[in-house]
């Protein structure tokens, strides 16, 4: 951190662990997780769903307890315990009491240095990961985003879903496993957050208790992703929606325009004031959903276009996004539509601070994915900087690039470029 920001500390370890904190004296809660910065990207190709796999496996039990004794002795005293997998990162966290953070330090700690990966637990995981990844087969609003990052990534990690493959899944032996856990599982991978009622010094001794010891290892290695070339990608499924995704490649997660891209987003099809929104929902009737999202990683970014409207309405629907599109690179937003997206941001950030689990995930995200965290104020000004102008070169910058269309629906590829 640059500047001290009140309540919030960092430590870092000898061995390169680092520990960041959050003061929230009026909270009867404490939440802490461990980021580790590997992720579905990291993984070579015959080890696709690696990441996602352990992720499955860690709270399945260590050396010294099972599944089911980490469960209950987190249901015992009233608490939550979740992990999710991401392209660049996977973080195991907990919420607990706060008189209980012991006990969240030295589960965490526990299967973050002796998960068991005993051979029983591992076959059994690996046939609820292919259910999984059956169960996104079948689900096409799903399947359309997986198609859309393998457009928009073509032969890069980043197109992978972070699921992996059945074949890939069915492949990964225990000793894969074991062998990725032992490489990236290190200190210098990690970063331990915690928000709530703490102490930040007995926390890091606690943490230091845990896994100082442990030697720190390397963060793995990235290449950056081809230049894009614009593609259309159609899986023909007897559906009774056309499911369609648009993208454009856009920023990395530390850009300097990455407020302005949030204030675009915003207003393409951010929320139901948003353009996407009022024209194709609204004004014409032509979807339920729609919507954009913006996302972005340590070398590369997207921005995407999601809607599902009736197959013989699909071609209809696309000519009404790229005509709000071009009205944008055209002509940029308005003052009052910046001002409302500014406001949505700014509200919804503050309003998504209000527990101790929201706190803790910005830190660890902060330093994840851009090494810094800076403060909710600074955050605000930054977004109330934004200006109409900022938004428009964004909007011509990433809109003006190749794109790719990925579709689900009962066509074809000429159905929908006629």
């Amino acid at each position: 951190m640059d500047a001290p920001i009140p309540g919030v500390e960092e430590t870092v370890l000898a061995n390169g662990l680092r520990i960041v904190t959050e003061t929230m004296p009026e909270a009867r809660s404490v939440s802490l997780g461990a980021w580790v910065r590997v992720g579905g990207r990291d993984e070579p190709d015959e080890l696709a769903g690696a990441s996602h796999f352990l992720e499955h496996l860690l709270f399945k039990g260590t050396e010294s307890r099972g599944a089911r004794e980490i469960a209950e002795a987190v249901d015992a005293v009233g608490g939550e315990m979740n992990a999710f997998t991401a392209r660049e990162h996977t973080a195991y966290y907990t919420r607990l009491p706060h008189a209980e953070l012991g006990l969240g330090v030295e589960i965490l700690g526990d299967i973050l240095t002796a998960p068991a990966l005993r051979p029983s637990e591992v076959e059994a995981e690996r046939q609820v990961i292919v259910e999984e990844i059956l169960m996104n087969l079948d689900a096409p609003d799903d399947r359309v985003h997986t198609l859309l990052a393998e457009a928009l990534f073509p032969g890069h990690p980043l197109g992978r879903d972070v699921l992996g493959e059945r074949a890939t899944v069915e492949a990964i032996g225990r000793s894969d496993l074991v062998g990725f856990f032992e490489r990236w599982y290190r200190p210098r991978t990690i970063v331990v957050a915690a928000a709530g009622r703490l102490d930040h010094s007995a926390l890091v001794e606690a943490v230091a208790a845990a896994l100082g010891s442990r030697a720190g290892g390397e963060r793995p290695p990235r290449a950056a992703p081809g230049p894009l070339e614009s593609a259309v990608v159609v899986e023909p499924d007897d559906t009774e929606q056309a499911h369609l995704c648009l993208g454009w490649r856009a920023l990395p997660v530390d850009h300097d325009d990455r407020w302005a891209l949030a204030v675009a987003n915003q207003v393409l099809g951010g929320g139901t004031a948003s353009r996407l929104f009022q024209e194709v929902r609204e004004a014409r009737g032509l979807a339920y959903a729609v919507y954009s999202h913006a996302g972005g990683y340590s070398d590369s970014g997207y921005l995407s276009i999601y809607l599902g409207t009736a197959p013989e309405r699909a071609r209809q629907a696309l000519a009404v996004v790229d005509g709000v599109i071009a009205d944008l690179v055209a002509d940029g937003v308005s003052e009052r539509e910046r001002d409302v997206a500014v406001g949505y941001l700014e509200g919804s950030l503050l309003l998504g601070l209000e527990d101790s689990g929201s706190r803790m995930a910005r830190l660890a995200v902060s330093l994840v994915q851009r090494d810094e965290v800076i403060s909710v104020d600074e955050s605000v000004a930054r977004l109330r900087a934004v200006t109409p102008a900022d938004v428009h070169r964004v909007l011509q910058t990433v809109l003006g690039g190749p794109r790719a269309l990925a579709a689900v629906g009962p066509f074809t590829d000429r159905d929908l470029l006629r």
